[in-house]
């Protein structure tokens, strides 16, 4: 499950990297999503870089959960997920997360290498290209957006195919 960087022969045959931060509810931590992310790993989708988890306590105390704690509250096994850390989460990021938290939630924090669009992602950097620029769309949006049209397509005004660009 861990970053092992020295088996790629070649940086540039990296995917695209990633990460996701997931909070709940404290009281809430399953584990219902970790049989999922080891799916993700073991068909070669995704390769774990850095794996991190936390709570904010209701007084605004942020505690770092280790591996052990996760196990201790029975919501991972500990070896599944040690040593994913590749350095590319910092103290900084943890804290920018950790302020984003309301009180009385946990949260992991996910960096994690595209593996399945390393191939696409290489070939532009065979000539020079390069990423430069990402972005994600929250389900929630998708969802407005299709509300949206639904609604116009209901009362006949859908509106009309954007012009060309000239």
């Amino acid at each position: 499950m861990t970053a092992d960087l020295e088996q790629t022969p070649d940086l540039d045959q990296m995917g695209p990297i990633d990460y996701l931060v997931v909070a709940f509810p404290t009281e809430r931590m399953t584990g219902e999503a970790f049989p999922l992310l080891i799916d993700l790993v073991d068909r070669g989708v995704i390769r774990i870089l850095d794996l991190e988890f936390f709570r904010k306590d209701h007084d605004g105390t942020v505690t770092m959960l280790s591996q052990v704690d996760l196990e201790r509250m029975k919501v991972l096994e500990a070896a599944l997920f040690d040593g994913a850390a590749s350095g590319i989460l910092d103290q900084d990021d943890l804290r920018e997360a950790a302020d984003a938290l309301d009180p009385g939630t946990a949260a992991g924090v996910l960096v994690y290498e595209n593996v399945w669009a390393a191939p696409f992602a290489a070939a532009p950097r065979r000539s020079g290209g390069q990423l430069v620029a990402s972005g994600h769309i929250p389900v929630q949006d998708l969802v407005a957006a299709l509300d949206a049209l639904e609604a116009e397509e209901q009362t006949g005004t859908v509106p009309r195919p954007a012009e060309p660009v000239s």
